[in-house]
């Protein structure tokens, strides 16, 4: 009897190490499948102040927690078993539709830099327009967000390809909520910095006082810089799909393009080869997002929005 419950107990701390050991596997394959995603994370973290850029302060957080949930949902409810089911039984699928939503992270950027370039469309518009409605700030930051949770999860597919189904499934799950959180806690950090220094401010020490007074005039030009640099990571990332993807695709001259432009930079700046490599491979993924967003916003002002603009003309008319 007694013999019989040692073998028990030490098959129970076999199967302890071995879960043990699967956690440990676990943690450090969506360790190193958030490494590889972490570009696209930083794009996200640019991208997502913008949306309450302007804002009234009470209004910042509870949006910002809606959209963190509705990313959520984008990567456990639609996502991740997407690219489970299409890596599993049609993985040649994977690149096209990644593709589609590069183009449409093309066609945002582009398209706030239109409107930045013609502010004169918006003069007449009431301040009740001028307004942001909650609900339509929202669902745009969770499209957006759905594209690049869309690049992140697939990315970190790619880096355990190699594991079992179940094992990728609870990888890329922790990878979801690990990532979601990260963002949407520094997006939070970031757009409360300003009343953090209005309290600091207030303090009786002159130095944290004036450190203070610093970050309240500090965070509406890091929010304005943030909504600039979110414009331009939707280009480079959206670009930087449509590169690989066209590689992918066997369609090799983009990608062939910026590789050896990228090779020649970076052998002809020595040290900081590696940096300035990227540098040119980033430069070249943002130009070619800006040119495919470019003509998207053509196509859809000549067809879509003319279309809008003459059906408002004529009930406007009558």
């Amino acid at each position: 009897m007694a013999g019989g419950l040692v073998a028990l107990l030490d098959d129970v701390a076999v199967l302890a190490r071995a879960a043990a050991a699967s956690i440990d596997d676990i943690g450090a394959a969506a360790g190193r499948a958030s490494m590889k995603a972490a570009g696209v994370v930083v794009d996200d973290t640019a991208v997502t102040p913008q949306y309450v850029h302007g804002l009234n302060a009470e209004r910042e957080l509870p949006i910002i927690r809606k959209i963190a949930l509705g990313s959520l949902r984008n990567k456990l409810l639609i996502i991740l078993p997407a690219v489970l089911l299409l890596s599993e039984f049609l993985p040649f699928l994977l690149t096209p539709i990644l593709m589609i939503g590069g183009a449409y992270l093309c066609y945002e950027g582009a398209e706030k830099i239109w409107h930045r370039l013609r502010p004169h469309e918006e003069s007449h518009a009431t301040v009740e327009d001028a307004l942001p409605d909650e609900k339509t700030i929202v669902s745009g930051a969770v499209r957006t967000d759905f594209i690049l949770s869309a690049e992140i999860m697939v990315i970190s597919l790619n880096e355990v390809v190699d594991q079992g189904f179940w094992s990728r499934a609870v990888i890329l799950a922790v990878v979801a909520l690990g990532i979601t959180v990260l963002v949407y806690g520094v997006v939070g950090l970031i757009v409360k910095m300003d009343d953090v220094g209005l309290h600091l401010s207030q303090r009786p020490s002159k130095g944290v006082a004036r450190f203070g007074r610093g970050l309240v005039k500090g965070m509406p030009k890091l929010l304005s810089a943030l909504t600039v640099v979110g414009t331009a990571a939707m280009l480079w990332v959206g670009g930087h799909i449509l590169l690989i993807g066209t590689d992918e695709l066997g369609l090799t001259f983009l990608y062939d393009v910026v590789h050896h432009l990228e090779e020649a930079a970076a052998e002809a700046t020595g040290a900081l080869g590696s940096v300035v490599g990227w540098l040119v491979n980033t430069l070249g993924s943002a130009i070619l997002g800006l040119a495919v967003g470019a003509l998207v916003v053509l196509v859809m002002t000549l067809t879509l929005h003319r279309r809008s603009a003459e059906s408002a003309s004529g009930s406007g008319a009558h």
